[in-house]
């Protein structure tokens, strides 16, 4: 822990003392000779007396912030008054002293003394009462800062005037809003947490529960009908692959919670990275009655990316395309050169992401839906992944969309100038545009 102390510089400090008082020596001198012009022996007296009790003074300060008697005062306005009864007492001795030496007559002494004692204590009273101020605004944050301590994030101290308080205060209320701001976000962290818990429980139970009614079924000899037992097969494989992607999904997003994603970059033909993902969801899209397709522009190839990695990106992107475009819509991917590099586009004509939920789908564990189900699946882990891939690239991910219109991502990926001057691809040509 770095504890920060107030700083002491008692030489410099002993120095500004000493000009001060110097100068003010000497300015009381100059004004005693011009208005009185007094005797050269008077001055000499008047000069070793006020030279005496300027020095007093100083010595009697400088003890007192050695002694470091501030630190043992328990409220700082007894501190404040206690420095306005020392300047009164020195005041009154240096007065008194000098008036003593230079009075004649003693009644003058005496009303002197009386009213030297009156202005040191109405001084006194003075300072004790416009020492307030600064105490009041200390102790409001004395209590800004018990309230902090006891989780109240949203407390704000009042901010008046320019002054090192205030600007204390303003620091506190800059200091208060990052709390606030960073306990909303572990609360909402927590809120998510404890969803995807509940998510993955319910993601992993259903599908399980059908893997083990249908083993069981067959283990004991229930389906002896070959089309049946082709079907319950089927299933379970079909549950076991959305077993798979959700280890995956989980396995991927501890990569990244744990400093990043380790890149193993090459080379690769973009082309054939598009071609491979239409391959995978032919099937699917096939099955949903979803028109899939895509497209390599001219000067596409090659990208320097990580070619495993930027395939699980296009798999998350279209995956989430086809569950949540209906049947008779359209998934597009679409890659093209650019001056940043290559951008590659996946589009649907699905029913689109509302407004407010826009900003936030990269988000880790974020999910629009407020109800669970398989169909529109996915524990809200996809896009998050997706986007730590693309930027562990250096590239950029956004998503654009209309709601009731489809929704359409787009992400950079880099060219090298060693790629431009076309060396060999991941694989040897580039695959023509695929369609289903």
């Amino acid at each position: 822990m770095s504890m920060i102390r107030p700083l002491r510089r008692p030489r410099r400090l002993f120095l500004r003392l000493l000009a001060g008082v110097s100068v003010v020596l000497a300015a009381t001198l100059a004004i005693f000779w011009a208005s009185m012009a007094p005797p050269l022996a008077d001055f000499q007296a008047m000069t070793l007396f006020l030279a005496a009790t300027a020095s007093l003074s100083v010595l009697a300060a400088f003890v007192a912030y050695q002694l470091d008697w501030i630190r043992w005062s328990p409220r700082l306005s007894w501190t404040l008054t206690a420095s306005y009864l020392l300047s009164s007492i020195l005041t009154f001795v240096n007065v008194w002293w000098t008036a003593r030496l230079m009075f004649i007559n003693q009644h003058d002494l005496t009303l002197a003394t009386i009213l030297l004692v009156f202005a040191a204590s109405i001084a006194v009273a003075l300072g004790y009462f416009l020492s307030a101020a600064v105490t009041d605004k200390i102790a409001a944050l004395g209590r800004g800062a018990n309230a902090i301590a006891h989780g109240q994030f949203a407390t704000r101290v009042a901010v008046d005037g320019r002054d090192e308080v205030a600007g204390l205060a303003r620091s506190f209320n800059a200091m208060a809003a990052q709390l606030d701001a960073a306990d909303r976000k572990q609360q909402e962290l927590d809120q998510l947490r404890r969803d995807l818990i509940a998510w993955i429980g319910h993601d992993l139970r259903t599908p399980l529960t059908s893997v083990r009614a249908i083993v069981e079924a067959l283990a004991d000899g229930m389906v002896e009908d070959p089309e049946t037992r082709l079907r319950y097969l089927r299933t379970a494989k079909r549950d076991i692959g959305a077993l798979s992607n959700l280890i995956d999904d989980l396995f991927d997003m501890a990569q990244l919670d744990a400093g990043g994603i380790q890149l193993e970059r090459g080379l690769n033909a973009i082309s054939d990275l598009l071609s491979d993902t239409l391959e995978s969801f032919t099937a699917t899209a096939a099955d949903k009655g979803v028109a899939l397709s895509g497209l390599a522009a001219p000067g596409s190839d090659p990208v320097f990316v990580d070619a495993r990695q930027i395939s699980r990106v296009l798999n998350n992107l279209v995956d989430n395309a086809l569950r949540h475009t209906p049947a008779g819509g359209a998934v597009k991917l679409h890659a093209y050169p650019a001056r940043t590099g290559v951008v590659v586009e996946v589009s649907d004509t699905g029913e689109g992401i509302r407004p407010e939920d826009l900003p936030h789908v990269f988000e880790q564990f974020f999910r629009g839906e407020k109800s669970r189900s398989r169909a529109t699946g996915g524990a809200g882990l996809g896009l998050a992944i997706a986007k730590a891939i693309v930027t562990a690239h250096g590239g950029a991910i956004r998503a654009e969309s209309t709601v009731g219109q489809g929704t359409r991502f787009v992400f950079t990926l880099p060219q090298t100038a060693q790629a431009a001057l076309g060396h060999p691809l991941r694989r040897s040509g580039q695959r023509a545009p695929h369609s289903q």
